[in-house]
């Protein structure tokens, strides 16, 4: 099996790499509350019943990073970031198409 990976500001992340909310926040220097917000608005889809037993994938770590970026740079709400990373992820899929 081939595994796949994800580039973070320049650090490979293997997508099979998991994280805790607290390894997570660590990881993208953000807190507990921040990713709980992003969590609630659908950013980020953990796995697990709450937050002390949620286990992030390696996509998370990026999809954090940029949510988090958003809202300290552009002051963003979480629901504001959700939609601005859905139109990120729908630009990306139709220059895909154009690609191809």
């Amino acid at each position: 099996m081939q595994s796949s990976q994800i580039i973070v500001d320049g650090v490979v992340v293997e997508e099979s790499v998991t994280f805790t909310l607290d390894e997570l926040c660590r990881a993208c220097r953000g807190t507990d509350m921040e990713l709980l917000a992003l969590v609630d608005e659908g950013v980020l889809d953990p796995a697990g019943s709450g937050p002390a037993d949620w286990v992030f994938d390696g996509s998370a770590l990026g999809r954090a990073r940029t949510a988090l970026r958003l809202i300290d740079d552009l002051s963003l709400s979480a629901p504001a970031v959700a939609l601005v990373l859905d139109l990120m992820s729908e630009i990306e899929h139709l220059r895909a198409r154009l690609r191809v």
